[in-house]
């Protein structure tokens, strides 16, 4: 049996623009996806704090270093510049791999976005 468990999260995240006239998805800092280990078109579920929305979308690399965290097309709906998100990713994990398993990599940003 596979089970759907937290394998990534970002925390601490500021959105930094929301943009409706795009295709949609939800930029992010590749710096802080690599240091995360969720990868560019990953699906991952988005929590707004500020305004309590939860929602689906998949990445796209912004510049290594800019702290970017952008909402593009729909998304950008469920947020707004300096809303506080936090952005899980998940994976089906098999029986051996849940024996190994021991929880999802975090990454908690500092001031600006930036890796702490």
């Amino acid at each position: 049996m596979l089970k759907r468990m937290c394998t990534a999260k970002i925390a601490n995240a500021f959105i930094t623009k929301a943009e409706l006239h795009y295709e949609g998805s939800c930029g992010i800092d590749a710096s802080v996806l690599k240091a995360a280990g969720i990868l560019p078109y990953e699906m991952v579920l988005i929590a707004n704090v500020t305004n309590g929305r939860r929602f689906e979308t998949y990445t796209i690399p912004e510049p290594k270093g800019s702290g970017a965290f952008c909402l593009y097309g729909g998304a950008a709906h469920m947020g707004a510049p300096g809303d506080e998100i936090i952005i899980m990713a998940y994976g089906y994990l098999n029986e051996t791999e849940l024996k190994k398993f021991k929880a999802p990599r975090v990454v908690r940003l500092a001031a600006k976005n930036a890796l702490a």
